[in-house]
């Protein structure tokens, strides 16, 4: 690895993602190599050219890159200072089959401030690795998204509301506070296609289902406190990792830690 260069990489436990990289190179240049898995990267500081398939492609801080699984491709900064990249690494059956590679060859940037903003998000979701939830529903839209560009059939999500697929969900993640449910299992009990489910839901009520679930597990959090809980147990018993992720999302809603909540 190059003098400098800092990299941080990990599999997270998100059903689709194979890793996630995390990188600053001051100097580091790829070789030409192959990944067995589509590369979606994002660029924050600097910019890199890379040749995909012997043709050359360039990458700056507003464009989002997917390279296809199997196909040869090299990386250099463009500038002296090197770069530093974001990489989710996604599984090569989720953008639809090797039917699309050719595709993604033909054109492997997309200018897409939605899809790169939703990328940086769920990054930072994976990041912290505590909101199950959020992430799977932050990468369904991002796969919808790039499934688009592939077929280059990039549309605005249908304007339209569907209040009966939403309360569905609402009550399934009612019954379901403590212990949570994968947005893939959520979407097959409701019969909705796990984007629809977001959409629909966030559209009735104004929020996404991870953040309702949240609302929900603080509700709970504060029943158990003043039922004379101590905050670590709290923690689990209302569906949260450990008392620090109880502290942030309790603190974030209410301004207040749990163990100040609750009068002495």
């Amino acid at each position: 690895m190059s003098s400098g260069a800092v990299v941080r990489a990990w599999r997270p436990g998100l059903p689709g993602v194979v890793e996630v990289l995390h990188a600053h190179f001051p100097s580091h240049a790829y070789p030409t190599h192959t990944h067995d898995a589509w590369t979606v990267l994002i660029v924050d500081e600097g910019a890199v050219r890379y040749d995909l398939d012997h043709r050359e492609h360039g990458l700056a801080q507003a464009q989002v890159s997917l390279l296809p699984p199997h196909v040869p491709h090299d990386g250099r900064s463009v500038l002296p200072q090197g770069f530093r990249k974001r990489v989710l690494y996604l599984a090569p059956d989720r953008l639809g089959g090797d039917h699309l590679i050719g595709a993604a060859v033909d054109q492997p940037e997309y200018v897409d401030p939605i899809l790169r903003h939703r990328i940086h998000q769920l990054h930072r979701v994976l990041q912290d690795g505590q909101e199950d939830l959020e992430a799977q529903s932050r990468l369904t839209l991002i796969e919808e998204r790039l499934s688009q560009h592939l077929r280059r059939n990039v549309v605005a999500p249908p304007d339209r509301s569907d209040v009966g697929v939403a309360a569905r969900l609402r009550e399934l993640l009612d019954s379901k506070v403590a212990d949570g449910i994968t947005l893939e299992d959520a979407a097959k009990v409701v019969h909705a296609h796990p984007a629809h489910l977001v959409r629909a839901f966030s559209r009735e009520y104004g929020m996404p289902p991870h953040r309702y679930l949240t609302g929900r597990r603080v509700d709970l959090a504060r029943r158990y406190l003043l039922d004379g809980h101590p905050a670590a147990e709290v923690a689990t018993l209302a569906g949260f990792y450990d008392q620090s992720h109880l502290n942030r999302h309790f603190r974030k809603l209410l301004g207040v830690t749990p163990a100040s909540f609750v009068k002495p």
